[in-house]
């Protein structure tokens, strides 16, 4: 129990720290975006092709291709934050590709100062010498601040990370529901579970339920929006395959999604964790990333059973989810489903 509660409360103190950062941090939503989709070009990519393509269906180039990926996480990190944030592209893949051999959180560090400081850069110097000075200049600022912020790094958020590994290893099927469930409202809401594993460094059993676990939530965003009349048929889609493409809508009908998402979530997180699925590609936890990740670290043919069963077990979260709502809602006149978030409005807010 001790296990659970560290690994839990470190897991919710990151998950404050991350979202203050997120909403305080100039331009920190873009960073998170940034890394998000550094977890994908790196992890992801090396998930499927090093552990599918190459080692499964031994094609050595793809093989290589997926090796290739996953060393130049801080590469890649580095890279698309300074970018999202606004960086000259030039200066954004400077500080990137001098970045080898370093992790994706220094990556994401350092990518973040570049991203503040290389427009300061560029419109101090000289324009013709702005972009080579500059680039010769943000280089070794760049490896500084990732080399220099590593070993913090290592004692902090990868810590963090570890615990929650400990408490899933311990207690699989209570971190299972807990886990599961807290990723996927993490993943429905405007945060980012994908930059949070990613920061966390997630693997093994933990990383299998966080994965699953958004995988299996999706389908109870689509039973929320049909019972709850949220949205259209394309609203329900869009919320299925990435719900960030549906935030306008989910920030206006939080109650019904988040409190249902626990229980879908929490329920597959349970099917992950009761056939050990693991997943050794930190930041894929999203609906299709989770879908395909597992692949790459476990036997296909159970991997699609407890796709199959995360998906049920998704649907029926979301019908329990949403008849408590309707309950709560109807007995106690709370205006939970709010009819405003129709189709109608939803066309008039875009």
């Amino acid at each position: 129990m001790l296990t659970i509660l560290k690994g839990m409360g470190l897991l919710l103190f990151t998950l404050i720290l991350f979202s203050l950062f997120s909403l305080k941090a100039p331009k920190g939503d873009k960073a998170m975006s940034g890394l998000a989709g550094a977890a994908i070009a790196s992890f992801l990519v090396e998930a499927i092709h090093k552990y599918i393509s190459g080692d499964f269906l031994n094609i050595a180039f793809l093989g290589e291709v997926g090796i290739s990926s996953g060393s130049l996480a801080g590469t890649a990190a580095a890279s698309l934050v300074a970018i999202n944030m606004g960086a000259n592209p030039v200066f954004a893949l400077v500080a990137g590709v001098a970045l080898s051999g370093i992790g994706i959180l220094p990556g994401f560090i350092a990518g973040y100062i570049v991203g503040l400081i290389a427009p300061i850069i560029e419109k101090k110097l000289p324009e013709g010498l702005n972009v080579v000075v500059g680039a010769l200049a943000i280089a070794p600022i760049a490896r500084f601040i990732a080399i220099g912020v590593t070993p913090v790094v290592d004692v902090t958020l990868l810590n963090v990370g570890k615990a929650v590994t400990a408490a899933a290893n311990q207690s699989p099927l209570v971190m299972g529901f807990l886990l599961g469930g807290m990723m996927k409202v993490i993943c429905t809401s405007p945060l980012s579970s994908m930059s949070m594993t990613a920061m966390l460094g997630l693997k093994g059993l933990a990383m299998g339920i966080a994965s699953i676990a958004s995988f299996g939530g999706a389908f109870t965003n689509g039973v929320v929006f049909k019972r709850m009349k949220i949205g259209d048929k394309s609203n329900i889609i869009g919320v299925m395959l990435e719900p960030l493409t549906q935030a306008h809508i989910i920030t206006k009908n939080p109650i019904p999604i988040f409190f249902s998402d626990f229980i879908g979530g929490g329920l597959a997180g349970i099917v992950a964790a009761h056939f050990g699925i693991i997943n050794n590609a930190p930041g894929t936890a999203a609906p299709i990333p989770g879908l395909l990740a597992p692949f790459g670290f476990n036997p296909p043919l159970k991997v699609l059973l407890v796709l199959v069963l995360a998906a049920i077990c998704g649907l029926i979260g979301g019908y329990i989810g949403t008849s408590i709502i309707k309950f709560v809602d109807g007995k106690y006149n709370l205006n939970i489903n709010n009819k405003t978030y129709k189709k109608k409005s939803i066309l008039t807010d875009q």
